[in-house]
């Protein structure tokens, strides 16, 4: 969490100190993508609001691949930003900001943002790496609203019905909670920032877990009715930029594909599906059916070694939960020479859906000779000091390096039944080696999340086959000869999001 710490304030004042040195010269004939006309900066100057009252946060990974991308993104704001001032808007990456690990749900963050920022800005604005911004139209839009109250903005979603990864709130009317959807970038005012900020300091955060953060921020903002609720602005938005749909938009989802070359062999992918005698006959069937045709390096690890299939058993008791044991006992058979020698190492669920063949592409943008620990990324506890770590439903990636530092530490399980997602999570943390999240990984099945969430998705792994047919959830989302979507799915249009 940020504090007061003066290492802290070092890290903020320097960014602030790099930015007011920054000179930014106008430049009338500018031309080329990012450059602004005499109009936009005409706009810009009659405008109430300053382009220095902004401060973006980019909600940013340490990972050498993600920082490639923050910095991206980082550098289209300043550019944009001088034909527009004089001096350049604060941005932020937000993994820099302090060592906390609990920094990416952005509520630890409040309490120095305020301080920092609170006397000179308006709005924080919060978005991701692949979220681009037109810097004009953005500050159109939040000259429409009072800088002196508290709005919380943002393209909304809501729940077709009620979820596990929300905790079935809403249960009598989920679509009535509408949250942010973070791609589309997401605003704060500053008297909303400061009253947070004050409360995140005086009142501990009550939610042990962080599941799917832009639902519990929303949560945490409206407060059962004692703060604001999401205002929808239209000009945020999740098309290609493109697009014509976005003419109107402030932001939109950046069409340029991260220049990761070509995706990865199969031959560099081992994958190890958990599984126990009792689903021999019920879910191993359904990978046989998808996706296991396009492993060239996989074993199933059960309790129970049956031939027909063929499973493998490692000598840890099935557990009704938890799975710590196997999962262990898989991380040190990739090590043992036992099986081939591969860059990567992916741990499923026997309920698992993936596409083998976009994890090759996503692959492609990480380099195997760091600790890479990939997939849907979970915290606990983490203003408290917690951990994050990757759910292991939605799939569980790790690089060689990963494996080889997690297991010299000596980090183990407390108990074969412990959950082997969240002691994989706390051994991680003690290492210093980070979580990196990709939103293309699920725990959860395609209904448990909004559809507009979806849209702009070509997602890589489902989970569970709780009522629905799984057969027929892989064909519709995950085959790859099914990429024309329905239109109550994917957009025609829709891009990987990496």
């Amino acid at each position: 969490m940020l504090s007061n710490d003066p290492h802290i304030g070092h890290k903020l004042a320097g960014c602030l100190v790099f930015l007011s040195l920054f000179h930014i010269n106008f430049s009338a004939g500018s031309s080329g993508k990012g450059s602004q006309s005499h109009d936009d900066m005409r706009v810009i100057h009659n405008n109430q609001l300053d382009l220095r009252e902004i401060v973006f946060v980019i909600q940013s990974q340490s990972n050498s691949f993600h920082v490639r991308q923050a910095e991206r993104r980082r550098a289209d704001l300043l550019k944009q930003a001088r034909s527009l001032a004089e001096k350049p808007p604060v941005v932020l990456l937000s993994h820099t900001l302090s060592d906390s690990e609990g920094d990416w749900s952005i509520l630890p963050l409040l309490p120095n943002l305020s301080y920092s920022f609170r006397k000179n800005s308006s709005w924080i604005v919060f978005l991701e790496e692949e979220t681009n911004v037109k810097m004009t139209k953005l500050l159109q839009v939040l000259a429409k609203f009072n800088k002196n109250k508290e709005w919380f903005l943002g393209k909304p979603l809501h729940d077709e019905e009620s979820t596990i990864i929300h905790h079935y709130a809403f249960a009598e009317n989920p679509s009535i909670f509408k949250y942010p959807d973070f791609a589309a970038a997401w605003a704060v005012s500053t008297p909303l920032v400061v009253r947070l900020a004050n409360k995140v300091r005086d009142e501990p955060l009550k939610s042990d877990f962080t599941i799917d953060l832009k639902h519990e921020v929303a949560l945490y903002i409206w407060d059962n009715g004692n703060g604001p609720p999401l205002t929808a602005v239209p000009e945020l938005c999740t098309e290609p930029e493109d697009s014509p749909q976005t003419r109107h938009c402030a932001t939109a989802l950046s069409t340029e594909p991260p220049l990761c070359g070509e995706p990865v062999n199969k031959e560099d992918i081992f994958v190890a599906v958990k599984t126990c005698g009792k689903f021999h006959s019920e879910r191993v069937p359904v990978i046989k059916k998808t996706w296991e045709q396009d492993a060239f390096f996989l074993e199933y690890y059960s309790d129970h070694a049956d031939p027909s299939i063929p499973t493998i058993d490692l000598g840890v008791p099935n557990t009704e939960r938890g799975h710590c044991g196997k999962t262990f006992a898989i991380l040190q058979r990739f090590l043992s020479g036992a099986v081939p020698d591969t860059k990567w190492l992916l741990v499923v669920d026997d309920d698992t859906l993936i596409s083998l063949s976009r994890l090759q592409v996503l692959l492609s943008c990480y380099d195997p000779s760091e600790p890479v620990c990939l997939g849907e990324r979970y915290g606990y506890g983490l203003s408290q000091g917690g951990y994050s770590y990757i759910t292991g439903g939605g799939g569980m990636v790790f690089s060689r390096e990963a494996v080889v530092r997690l297991l010299d530490s000596g980090c183990k399980c407390y108990s074969n039944d412990a959950p082997d997602d969240m002691v994989l999570g706390m051994c991680l943390n003690a290492v210093g080696l980070p979580v990196t999240h990709s939103p293309l990984f699920h725990q959860a099945r395609p209904e448990d999340y909004a559809r507009d969430f979806l849209a702009h998705q070509v997602p890589i792994s489902f989970h569970k086959h709780w009522n629905i047919d799984p057969i027929a959830v892989y064909n519709k989302w995950l085959k790859d000869d099914l990429r024309a979507k329905a239109s109550d799915g994917l957009n025609d249009d829709a891009k990987t999001e990496l």
